[in-house]
């Protein structure tokens, strides 16, 4: 049978044991995987691995060794409580073991547990559970996680009390970054919150969500959009001490004038334009990129992407001679003094 949606979601936090099987399916491996993991887990418990109570195979070997799958569906294990074998990266050569081992399940067996890459609709592993009376098909795509899968990660990680704002916050975030970066996230933000009992605020998300650029770029890019320009000398060395090229510099000062162009610029204020931003900013870097837009205004922007964009040309062009880091630094100096212009 094939299961999809909330009807999926809700067999993944609590499985038949009196199920045959389970088949997990979907191109993006790590997400498949998260599944996997939720399923085994609510199935047989944290002690499975300890009390062997569950047997790791993988496709390949049943390409070898047929046999083998319908062996440990059938063994009888040394611990009392429910059993299942995984098969691992199964794929259409493996089909014939496991249609075996399906139909001669009986009651009181391991289930059987397999996940695979994308599978299309003709394919015979699919089919063969999709069309089977007792087991059941998953295709796992690239949709964002759901409100309640969300709900479900901070609750296995211990993390209550969310307002509104913050589930939104990570909702956005959800959708931005990959899922196991985001289970990731989820584990970092529960050691931030550790005996902390107060409601998960913006600052708590922003103090663990992943950075889009390295933290000493983004420490030179504000000191350059906050008019510190002599400090720009000491943290441009620490970026060429690490191999930071002229024009990747050029680049991360572009996308960061850019992001507050379109704070400034918004009909609405910026207040709204922060608000508008994909992905969107959370806590301290948040207030700190609205009071650069504010600081600067549209038009200077204008003036400094302009600056950006010959400086571009400049680090390119054939005919450059001058060093190109003194070139850079020459012009995120000159950013800095433009910030301070009224």
């Amino acid at each position: 049978m094939k299961l999809g949606g909330r009807e999926a979601e809700g067999y993944f936090a609590k499985p038949d044991p009196q199920k045959v099987g389970l088949l997990i399916y979907g191109a993006d491996a790590m997400r498949v995987a998260l599944k996997r993991q939720q399923v085994l887990r609510a199935l047989l418990g944290p002690t499975a691995e300890e009390e062997m109570r569950l047997t790791r195979l993988s496709g390949g070997d049943l390409r070898k060794d047929p046999a083998q799958l319908l062996d440990a569906v059938k063994a009888v294990g040394f611990f009392p409580g429910p059993r299942a074998v995984f098969v691992e990266e199964a794929n259409d050569s493996a089909t014939p073991a496991i249609v075996s081992a399906l139909s001669e399940w009986t009651p009181g067996d391991a289930q059987i547990i397999i996940t695979a890459g994308q599978l299309k609709a003709s394919s015979k592993l699919r089919k063969a559970f999709e069309t089977h009376n007792n087991a059941y098909a998953v295709g796992i795509y690239d949709d964002p996680p759901s409100r309640s899968e969300i709900e479900r990660i901070l609750g296995s990680e211990g993390i209550q009390n969310i307002p509104t704002d913050s589930m939104s916050a990570l909702s956005d975030i959800a959708a931005e970054i990959g899922p196991g970066d985001f289970s990731r996230m989820i584990e970092k933000l529960a050691l931030y919150k550790y005996q902390d009992q107060g409601p998960l605020t913006l600052d708590d998300i922003g103090a663990v969500a992943p950075q889009s650029t390295e933290a000493a770029l983004d420490d030179l890019l504000n000191v350059v959009a906050e008019g510190r320009s002599q400090e720009i000398g000491p943290v441009l060395s620490r970026l060429q001490a690490q191999g930071t090229q002229a024009v990747t510099l050029c680049i991360g000062a572009t996308r960061h004038f850019r992001t507050l162009y379109s704070i400034a610029s918004d009909p609405g204020g910026p207040a709204q334009g922060i608000g508008r931003l994909r992905p969107p900013l959370y806590g301290k870097r948040r207030d700190r990129m609205l009071r650069q837009a504010q600081n600067w205004g549209a038009a200077r922007l204008e003036n400094a992407l302009t600056l950006l964009t010959d400086t571009d040309l400049q680090l390119r062009s054939a005919g450059q001679t001058a060093p190109a880091l003194a070139v850079m630094e020459r012009a995120m100096i000159r950013l800095a003094m433009l910030s301070r212009k009224r």
